[in-house]
């Protein structure tokens, strides 16, 4: 199992609207195309207050990379996305890093 953890700077003011999207949409092509999602965060105290993380679980990379290419290709994905964004982009940029976890990690 692998981890790809995902954070995004989010635009002054769309913080709410970034949420409803990953609420309301995202998480339903993740879960069309196979990836699983494994949890959503912002930041309560520390840190800024414009980032948005989360992590998502592959079996492999060859499952990421398939399960990712599809998302991507996803051309009804590609118009709800373009629907939450008429006011503007939500993000301002995206950092991933793919993790795996240690021999002792409970999440394994």
């Amino acid at each position: 199992m692998i981890y790809e953890m995902r954070n995004y700077t989010v635009n002054p003011g769309k913080m709410a609207a970034l949420q409803a999207r990953f609420r309301d949409t995202t998480m339903k092509f993740f879960e069309k195309h196979g990836i699983k999602s494994v949890a959503y965060w912002t930041n309560a105290i520390g840190g800024r207050n414009d980032e948005f993380i989360y992590i998502l679980a592959y079996d492999d990379m060859g499952h990421r990379e398939r399960a990712w290419g599809a998302f991507q290709a996803d051309t009804d994905w590609h118009a709800a996305r373009a629907a939450t964004e008429v006011d503007g982009p939500l993000v301002h940029h995206t950092e991933n890093r793919f993790l795996t976890p240690t021999e002792f990690s409970p999440l394994r």
